[in-house]
């Protein structure tokens, strides 16, 4: 008899798991189960008036490094190729203002980000001397002697205060929504952390060690790397992409329950699971979970408590993603989006400039799109306190946050507030942890 897998959660790592499953040698009977009526987890694409494309979610993947192209060759060197979207690929090329330009909203101004290393040696504000300095000083700065320490401390020790509070601050809000003094470094940003331990420091460890992982390859990733993609979507949106895997999985025999919440999991007397779903049972020889942290350590049995309480010390936090849009309006600049210190905005993370990576899914007649990103402090006092996240006050602090941000003072033709709570999870450092 052959094994049989559940696989719980039907996001976009589930997914990936169940189809990895269906395509080895000897296939075990899959069984991916999902909570909730739809696949996809944090990927969600709606379509507006006129077709534009709105992502409540991810709006891109990055092709770059070895995990990147891995992303690219499974995503689409050969899936999308399976699943008929090779002609749905939209790139973001190298030589394009959304791969070249990035920037930071301080003191009230869009300032860009150095591109190039005829940047390093230039003065770039909001920085108070060129960021050459900064190198200098990390190609100096002894080895840390700790285990582990924040990524605001990392950044200060290595690359000098201003980095620390402007950028690596930046950084974190935009990619963990999270606080810069209190993220691990070592979880977070691991290559960083590894490269000072291997070669004393960060940028000669990220130089000598670059091209030392076998790279897969394909004709899209060679592509990819010759017209130096920043990163890449799909025509009708990134849920194409489960839409399409769904229907795949279906085919190659992967059975998907919607709509099935795991209640319960436990270990029977033959060491196969049982995965207790309410009025009904499923049988499993093995599990693989991509479900949230938290979720699982309620499924758990009470013989694996230890690894419970372990599960529930891993937190998470909110992201509010308000999409606007704008009819015949302008922005000030072009590039991907802005980021937006903690000490500048403790609401607002960022805007993303949704129009000028991927101009084909503004719609007919186009309008200007842009997301605007809320959480940080802000968000999680107005959680502790109790209070009522309303749409209406998420958007009117999104279209504030625009208005003197981007000036974009003209109300929204179409707006779209999306809440995801608690589902950001974020690697704290634990002091005197390992």
């Amino acid at each position: 008899m052959g094994r049989t897998v559940v696989v719980l959660g039907g996001g976009i790592s589930g997914l990936a798991a169940s189809y990895h499953l269906s395509r080895a040698p000897c296939p075990p009977k899959v069984v991916l189960v999902e909570a909730s009526e739809r696949l996809g987890g944090w990927i969600r694409s709606v379509r507006g008036p006129g077709g534009a494309i709105f992502e409540l979610g991810p709006r891109g993947i990055r092709p770059a490094g070895a995990l990147g192209a891995r992303t690219l060759l499974l995503m689409c060197g050969e899936q999308v190729s399976e699943l008929g979207l090779d002609s749905e690929v939209l790139p973001v090329r190298g030589d394009h203002p959304a791969a070249k330009n990035r920037f930071l909203y301080v003191g009230g101004a869009l300032h860009a980000l150095p591109s190039g290393l005829r940047g390093l040696f230039r003065p770039s504000p909001p920085f108070s001397k060129p960021l050459f300095w900064a190198g200098l000083r990390e190609l100096t700065a002894p080895r840390g002697k700790d285990p582990d320490e924040t990524v605001h401390s990392f950044a200060q020790r290595r690359l000098g205060p201003e980095v620390a509070s402007l950028a690596m601050d930046s950084l974190c809000r935009g990619v963990f929504a999270g606080n810069s003094r209190e993220l691990s470094v070592r979880s977070c940003f691991p290559s960083l952390f590894q490269a000072e331990q291997s070669h004393r420091s960060v940028l000669l460890g990220l130089l000598l060690g670059a091209g030392q992982s076998p790279q897969p390859d394909s004709a899209l990733i060679s592509q990819a790397r010759a017209e130096r993609w920043s990163q890449w979507s799909l025509r009708g949106g990134l849920e194409t992409l489960p839409q399409a895997l769904n229907t795949h999985l279906t085919s190659r025999g992967v059975r998907i329950l919607r709509g099935q919440p795991v209640c319960g999991l436990s270990l029977q007397a033959d060491r196969r699971w049982k995965v207790s779903l309410g009025d009904s049972s499923l049988d499993a020889d093995h599990v693989i979970s991509a479900v949230p942290a938290s979720v699982l350590g309620k499924l758990l049995p009470a013989e694996a408590a230890p690894l419970a309480r372990a599960l529930s010390a891993i937190t998470a936090v909110s992201v509010a993603v308000v999409n606007l849009q704008y009819r015949g309006a302008r922005l000030p600049v072009q590039g991907f989006g802005h980021l937006v210190p903690s000490s500048e905005d403790p609401g607002v993370l960022g805007i993303v400039y949704d129009s000028v990576a991927f101009p084909e899914q503004d719609g007919s007649p186009p309008g200007l799109r842009v997301t605007v990103m809320l959480g940080g402090s802000w968000l999680q006092t107005l959680e502790a306190k109790g209070a009522v996240l309303s749409p209406e006050l998420l958007q009117q602090q999104a279209q504030e946050a625009a208005a003197t941000q981007l000036g974009l003072k003209e109300p929204p033709s179409h707006c779209l507030v999306h809440l995801h709570k608690r589902q950001l999870r974020n690697s704290w450092l634990r002091r005197g942890c390992p």
